[in-house]
Formats: structure tokens, sequence, C-alpha cells
């Protein structure tokens, strides 16, 4: 079917899917591997924030894609959509606080780092994040727009 003839509501609904068929393996991926390593990881985040270059490229990096996400993606019908365009604002204003208070970011992740109840809760925020990116990943890759009630 040509983009001309597609309704906007479906229109909308597919763009929906394709952000979740790259989001979903992406943020699944990342929260399954943080929820297992994130003890691990402590070492990595020292490193990061050593280098205020690779900090500031993080934070634009994160910025540019949470932009793209809000702005191609101007859905929230639906709970699908609605995580979609939450994902997007989550990861600018994070890719923004990179950029303009990498100081606060960086206490943050030291602070849960060193408590063991912090760094549990942590881990199974990760866990749920991961969760949500095989969600959405099914959603994207294996459901289809909901039929058109006219």
């Amino acid at each position: 079917m040509p983009a001309a003839s597609v309704p906007a509501d479906v229109a909308a609904q597919l763009r929906t899917r394709a952000f979740a068929r790259v989001i979903g393996p992406y943020v699944a991926t990342f929260g399954i591997v943080y929820a297992i390593r994130l003890p691990d990881l402590g070492v990595l985040v020292g490193d990061l924030f050593a280098q205020t270059f690779n900090v500031l490229m993080l934070g634009a990096l994160m910025l540019a894609a949470g932009l793209v996400i809000i702005g191609l993606h101007r859905s929230w019908r639906g709970p699908l959509a609605v995580a979609i365009s939450l994902f997007g604002w989550f990861v600018a204003i994070r890719g923004f606080l990179l950029i303009a208070a990498p100081s606060t970011i960086e206490s943050g992740v030291d602070a849960t780092m060193l408590s063991p109840t912090a760094t549990a809760v942590a881990r199974v925020f990760f866990a749920a994040l991961g969760v949500f990116g095989v969600v959405l990943a099914y959603a994207g890759w294996f459901t289809g727009p909901a039929a058109r009630t006219t």
C-alpha cells in the first residue's frame, strides 16, 4: 500500500512498531547485561567519567537519539506508543544531564555502586528494563496495527 493511501492512525501505529523493533532489542540487551554485570561495571564507569570528552560525546549522542525519537514519533495513543515516546524523553533528558551536570550523574552512579542495597535495586531496575525491552521487541516484530474502527 503506498504511503499516501495509509490512514494517519495506521501510519502512526506502523511508525511506533518500527521504533519498537529497534529500541526493544537494544533495551533488552543492555538491560539484561547491566543487571547481570552491574557490580563489574564500576571500573568502566569510573574510566568513562575520568574522560570529560567521552562524557560530553555520550551526552551529545544520547540527546540526539532522544530528540530523533521525540521528533519522529509524535504518537501518544496506546501503551506501546506512550512507552516509545517516554523512552525518547528519558534518553534526551539523560543526555542533556550528561552534558549540563555530569558530576551530578557521576555522584549518583558512585553512590549506587557503593551501597549494596542501591546496587541490588539498580540490578532489579535493569532486569525490569530488560523485560520491557523484550516486550517492545515482541510488539514491534510480532504484532500489527490495530484494526481501524470507523
